[in-house]
């Protein structure tokens, strides 16, 4: 649709287009119910998953790096001990003798303390490995859960995926007919309302959806189309009810 000067009315006949439109985009994402969030739920826990098991993979990996270094402080400890060991049979006092064997006691201490932190470090492996095997089983469960859901999303979104990328095609062109000013308020009253309806006809002697009236006066000024409209409780625009018909048939025939 080329983009034109509009009239006063041109204007509230393509807000309600557009309103009849994506209140039919609406409708249809409602049959999805809550799968689309049960969706991101399952895929945002499953994210929180994986970086669990990877953190606890480098815990593990620091431990056994650990585990490691003390087998070597072990090793060049024993081998400490025994250089002292053999040094003590070749000692010319006492003073070298004492000498030795406190290094040899202080080595002995150090391999102590290194079997005590290996044993320490394979507990704690052994825990992570526990807590791994259950994220795993329960990852595995929610992946499962995951491709259920999107299993039946799709089968879902399949049966009205044609209608709902014309219905898109069509909300773009429409919003292209609006100028930014007023199209960026039927976007703020139609984010703020619950049920998504920014603009709205006259029934009997109401906005629609609403239960407070408008003044008689008010109504025969919003049937000369001559002005934007807007309900002062609810804050949505306004159109006569011949104007909502009109559109509502014009606009049938384009869903259909």
């Amino acid at each position: 649709m080329a983009k034109k000067e509009l009239t006063v009315e041109d204007k509230l006949r393509a807000l309600y287009d557009l309103q009849l439109i994506d209140s039919r985009i609406d409708e249809i994402k409602s049959t999805r119910g809550e799968l689309p969030l049960e969706v991101q739920d399952l895929e945002d826990e499953i994210e929180g998953l994986n970086t669990r098991l990877s953190n606890f993979n480098s815990d593990i990996e620091n431990l056994e790096t650990s585990i490691k270094n003390r087998k070597n402080t072990i090793e060049e400890a024993k081998a400490s001990i025994k250089k002292y060991t053999t040094q003590q049979k070749n000692v010319r006092n006492n003073r070298e003798f004492d000498s030795l064997t406190k290094e040899v006691e202080y080595q002995d201490l150090e391999v102590q303390l290194a079997e005590k932190h290996i044993k320490e470090f394979s507990v704690k492996i052994a825990q992570k490995n526990e807590i791994i095997d259950a994220a795993k089983e329960k990852l595995k469960e929610r992946e499962d859960h995951l491709k259920h859901k999107k299993s039946e999303l799709k089968s879902i979104m399949a049966e009205t995926e044609k209608e709902e990328k014309m219905l898109y095609k069509n909300s773009d062109e429409f919003s292209k007919l609006i100028d930014e000013r007023l199209l960026n308020a039927y976007k703020r009253i139609r984010s703020k309302v619950v049920n998504g309806l920014a603009v709205v006809s006259i029934e009997r002697g109401a906005s629609g959806g609403s239960f407070f009236t408008i003044p008689p006066q008010m109504i025969v000024e919003i049937a000369t189309r001559k002005k934007i409209t807007t309900d002062e409780h609810s804050g949505r625009i306004l159109v006569d009810s011949q104007l909502a018909e009109e559109e509502k048939q014009k606009m049938e025939k384009l869903f259909n």
